[in-house]
């Protein structure tokens, strides 16, 4: 028995070892070389960058031939189609705001500059595994500034906390301000430590085969693979009250507010949140817009396209229950343009993408109401967007930002919160947290002298703004705008009382409303996060179900919709989601779209088609294009050809495998390779 199982080891050793050379051997892998390039100087003039993130949607830009098209262009988005794009794969990515981004981009409003998603992110040192794969995707060209200490205060009523960058730091910070809890900071630093390196198991359990996920999740033996299983069904107050008696440190190890009460949210989740920016916390500089500025032409170059103002109104079907394509209207009186495309990926949440896109017959599939059955919308948030007259180094602005709490019981903080009506919200306002983006990029300046601005968030719930839900952003009447109002300048007030050499520095006040999230991100319910970030959706059972491939063919998950939309590098595979058959498509296997045909009623087959019909019925068509504008493909690109059966590509799950034997652990100095 002992020599079957060494030599079921040895094979197995060797099989892992075939694998890595093939994904990872330079000659074969687009990943395997750094960005050649250094970072060029920032781009700041507006046509420029317009250029990149702003291209509209029109049917003469959308490429001839393709490979797959993505619904939505956040970083779930832009990750699967610039891995795509890679290895020569042409994508198109359809956007319905009017720049490209999604929690990525920014705005700006009377001389300032204003990020709407990205506030800091962790990871970002040299060789970690978050850097890699975004200097990969944007060329190398994301330059990345790293804050000062203390990147974070938490405010527990009167009293406050500081985080501090670095390992030793991180924890001798927490034991310099708890001197009689330095035993329970020592266990959750191991425990994070054990979550770093296991996480990746959840991304496995998504990728494995049904049914071996349905075997390990029903038999129990999934919580034998992995302590992970169990802190991600582990509420995290439960978990902290082993540790310490020490309310503020429980508080403490939970600051990061999404909407979901410690009580009712995942271990795992907050103690990778926390994991997360233990080496530090750094900003993009030249702000949040840069993500998607760098990777939009990298997509470009392998001939796709990032286009904006192209709502996607449904998912095309075949008559055999396949994806092949969608349908984008800019307008009730517009034409609907049809494009077709093997492989369609939806960016837009599983609400959006199984409730609406989908038609009304697949919409009903049990496997679908199952998986809608398994999540419910999050809440929504609000912010204020500050306007303040003077430069950052002027007006003394920290780069630290700042959790404030009215006390340290935030389970009962949030309960109470939750259950506010609509007319005692701006009265008793929770939690909020403060950033100055300006004093972050050392850029800003440059781009907007004399100018500068903070951000205020808070969580707020759909229902309270629900009155005017069908309303034309920017005309939701007086009373929606006296309401957002009243509640933007409680919270100015409070951040001003932390802040008080500023009063007499505020330009203007913008808000932000769940209705504001809902038009510009498409949010159903105003949700920033996506589905609720609860205990039971870290079940192993949700986490297997809620995978990238859906019950319909041809049809992919990415970003928040298969995973957790937080920012953890350890959970990247979760967070972009990307799907088993993209990752097969990076490596050669499936074949590249053949011809386009810009003319009616042609089936999809394997090419790529476009088709324009008016609105109307399903039998009403539009006029055929016209011949002359047929186009043929490119040849086929290199790699190799023919598909792999069923959407579980084996060398992607023995791929996995190897990196876990090797050990994942996001927080690395460097990666578990290194560069050929």
């Amino acid at each position: 028995m002992w020599l079957t199982l060494l030599l079921l080891l040895a094979l197995g050793t060797l099989a892992l070892a075939l694998v890595a050379h093939r994904l990872l051997a330079p000659s074969g892998n687009p990943f395997a070389q750094p960005p050649l390039e250094p970072p060029r100087p920032l781009v700041t003039d507006p046509g420029a960058r317009d250029k990149v993130l702003k291209q509209g949607f029109s049917t003469r830009r959308v490429p001839p031939v393709l490979d797959a098209v993505v619904i939505g262009s956040g970083i779930g988005g832009l990750a699967a189609a610039g891995t795509l794009a890679k290895v020569g794969k042409r994508v198109l990515v359809l956007e319905q705001h009017d720049q490209a981004g999604g929690c990525c981009h920014s705005f700006q409003e009377q001389g300032c500059e204003f990020d709407v998603g990205i506030h800091y992110v962790g990871q970002m040192h040299a060789g970690s595994m978050l850097r890699v794969a975004l200097d990969q995707l944007t060329d190398g060209q994301l330059c990345w500034q790293r804050l000062p200490d203390p990147y974070d205060e938490v405010t527990l009523g009167p009293r406050c906390y500081q985080l501090r960058a670095g390992k030793t730091a991180f924890v001798a910070a927490l034991e310099e301000q708890f001197p009689e809890e330095k035993a329970a900071i020592r266990e959750f630093m191991r425990l994070s430590k054990v979550a770093s390196r296991h996480v990746a198991l959840l991304a496995v359990l998504k990728m494995v085969p049904r049914c071996l996920a349905t075997l390990l999740v029903r038999t129990g033996l999934i919580y034998w693979i992995s302590p992970v299983f169990r802190m991600a069904t582990t509420s995290h107050s439960e978990a902290v009250a082993r540790l310490t008696d020490n309310r503020d440190l429980r508080a403490l190890l939970c600051y990061f507010f999404y909407g979901t009460a410690p009580e009712d949210s995942s271990f795992l989740v907050n103690v990778l949140m926390v994991h997360h920016y233990q080496r530090g916390a750094w900003y993009p500089r030249g702000g949040a817009s840069e993500v998607a500025f760098h990777i939009v032409p990298l997509i470009e170059r392998a001939g796709g396209a990032v286009l904006v103002r192209a709502p996607v109104t449904r998912i095309l079907v075949s008559p055999d229950g396949a994806a092949m394509g969608v349908a984008v209207q800019k307008g009730p009186s517009e034409e609907e343009v049809e494009i077709f495309a093997p492989i369609v990926i939806s960016n837009a949440g599983v609400f959006n993408t199984f409730g609406k896109l989908l038609p009304p017959p697949l919409r009903s599939h049990p496997e679908v109401s199952s998986r809608l059955a398994m999540v419910r919308h999050g809440m929504g948030s609000f912010l204020v967007f500050v306007g303040l007259r003077g430069s950052a180094a002027e007006l003394r602005l920290p780069p630290t930002n700042f959790w404030i709490y009215p006390h340290n019981d935030l389970d009962t903080m949030m309960t109470q919160y939750a259950a506010l009506s609509r007319d005692d919200v701006p009265e008793n306002l929770a939690m909020m947290f403060i950033t100055f983006p300006a004093a972050k990029d050392p850029t800003y300046e440059q781009r907007h002298p004399g100018r500068s601005c903070m951000t205020i968030l808070t969580m707020a719930r759909y229902e309270w703004f629900e009155e005017w839900a069908g309303t034309r952003a920017k005309h939701r009447g007086a009373q929606y705008q006296q309401y957002k109002m009243s509640i933007a300048q409680r919270l100015l007030e409070r951040a001003l009382q932390r802040f008080p050499h500023l009063c007499d520095k505020v330009e203007f006040v913008e808000a932000a409303s769940p209705l504001t999230n809902q038009h510009y991100l498409a949010a159903p319910r105003g949700e920033m996060y996506g589905a609720e970030h609860d205990v039971a959706r870290f079940s192993p059972a949700v986490v297997a179900a809620m995978r990238a491939d859906t019950p319909v063919k041809n049809l992919y998950l990415t970003g928040k919709g298969p995973a957790s939309p937080m920012s953890p590098a350890p959970m990247l595979p979760l967070q972009w989601g990307c799907p088993p058959k993209v990752v097969a498509m990076s490596h050669g296997a499936v074949p590249r779209a053949g011809r386009v045909q810009l003319r009616a009623g042609r089936g999809p087959a394997w090419g790529a088609h476009l088709r324009l019909h008016r609105p109307g019925p399903p039998a009403l068509r539009g006029p055929a294009a016209p011949q002359e504008e047929d186009q043929e493909a490119p040849g086929p690109a290199s790699g190799v050809t023919g598909t792999v059966p069923g959407s579980m590509n084996p060398w992607v799950l023995l791929s996995w495998a190897w990196l876990l034997i090797w050990g994942w652990d996001g927080d690395r100095d460097e990666v578990g390779w290194r560069w050929r």
